[in-house]
């Protein structure tokens, strides 16, 4: 029997495939890393760069958790939905409204978490129009998942912000960033506290690199193991 013959093809044929793949996934989580350390130097970056107005740092290439000064018209007694949410292990919502921009469109404002139980709410005035100056941070909200439960009217379990508006009655086009709000919109109402979720950054991408590269490494031992196995009892 030729050499030829007693080289197992079909075992090196499905250790190269195993082995593209396990290298690609390590890879990959080496490309996560260096996303994820950019992103969290970003964050921390914008959080060091005062406040600037609102439509300026939306006009900015990067205004992910930027520190915005917002004017909105009649913010702190403008109608809103719920979110239902938890911070910090408390449950509770948070009050979402409406604040409509020099442009025609319009930005969700999320002017604070009310605790579970608390049943003190804003007044609603829609006939209030007067311009309320406050702080914020402009986040991006996170993609809802499938199993994110259906709004039931104005009570909604993930942010959505094209519903949120909708059901607030807003027409027109409605931005994807959201404004949470870092300084108080409703100082009458003590259990609204504005609350500004931190960067939740989970940074396991190094662990779970070294992980594909290491079975990556055993695979390889393990082939060398089992050809050198088939071909000495194929000799023999």
């Amino acid at each position: 029997m030729t050499a030829k013959n007693r080289f197992p093809i079909v075992l090196t044929l499905l250790a190269v495939i195993l082995l593209g793949a396990l290298l690609f996934l390590g890879f990959w989580q080496v490309s996560r890393l260096q996303w994820k350390v950019g992103l969290i130097e970003a964050a921390e970056a914008a959080a060091n760069v005062p406040p600037a107005p609102l439509e300026q740092v939306l006009g900015e290439d990067a205004p992910e958790f930027r520190q915005v000064i917002a004017t909105c018209r009649g913010i702190n007694t403008a109608p809103f939905v719920e979110l239902r949410t938890i911070d910090r292990g408390e449950a509770g919502v948070r009050l979402v409204s409406a604040c409509g921009l020099a442009d025609g469109s319009t930005i969700m404002v999320d002017r604070g978490f009310i605790q579970q139980g608390d049943a003190a709410r804003p007044a609603v005035r829609p006939e209030h129009t007067l311009p309320v100056t406050f702080t914020g941070v402009l986040r991006q909200p996170t993609k809802l998942s499938s199993m994110t439960p259906a709004p039931e009217g104005l009570s909604f379990y993930g942010r959505d912000n094209e519903a949120m508006a909708r059901a607030l009655g807003v027409t027109g086009p409605v931005s994807t960033w959201t404004v949470y709000a870092s300084s108080a919109i409703n100082p009458e109402t003590s259990g609204v506290h504005p609350v500004v979720p931190p960067p939740a950054f989970t940074n396991n991408h190094l662990g779970y690199a070294l992980t594909w590269f290491g079975l990556a490494v055993a695979l390889i031992i393990l082939y060398m193991v089992l050809l050198r196995r088939r071909l000495t009892r194929t000799a023999d």
